[in-house]
């Protein structure tokens, strides 16, 4: 008895979206390494995604909105935070209309070691991007943005 051609469809998208995930968990592996590898010492890519948030939005963030952004629990960001209050890259301040409630800022060594460290590992992920190709980059671009974006909307 032949499978119908649905089936045959289905088969097909269902390994098209093993290969494309194996694909992205495999890079993401593989770039974290990369990156890793050229942080300055001491520095994890936690504290550098935290560092490099706040200079970007350059504005206070409290802990639950940055354990939202990053898709962590508030006691994985809070010790992220303490360890980067520890090293003095981060400013912690209470809320002075609410004490229940913190703010975080990048202090300026915390924007030198974001920037050291983009200095660090930018030339590698250049090199990367350079090799396979600008025009190739931009086009695979749209696509993982998009699933992004749907993998993000299931966080609910």
């Amino acid at each position: 008895m032949p499978i119908p051609a649905t089936s045959d469809r289905s088969q097909a998208t269902d390994r098209l979206a093993a290969s494309l995930f194996a694909e992205v968990l495999i890079a993401e592996q593989l770039s974290r390494n990369l990156i890793s590898k050229a942080l300055p010492r001491g520095m994890q890519i936690s504290h550098f995604s935290v560092l490099n948030l706040l200079a970007h939005v350059n504005e206070e963030r409290t802990p639950a909105q940055l354990a939202q952004a990053f898709h962590v629990t508030r006691g994985a960001m809070t010790n992220t935070l303490s360890r980067l209050e520890w090293a003095g890259h981060v400013h912690i301040r209470p809320d002075w209309d609410d004490a229940r409630r913190k703010f975080v800022s990048i202090s300026p060594a915390g924007r030198a070691a974001r920037n050291a460290a983009l200095a660090a590992f930018m030339p590698l992920i250049a090199e990367v991007v350079r090799d396979i190709g600008a025009d190739r980059v931009r086009t695979a671009l749209p696509v993982l943005r998009e699933l992004r974006i749907r993998l993000e909307g299931d966080d609910d």
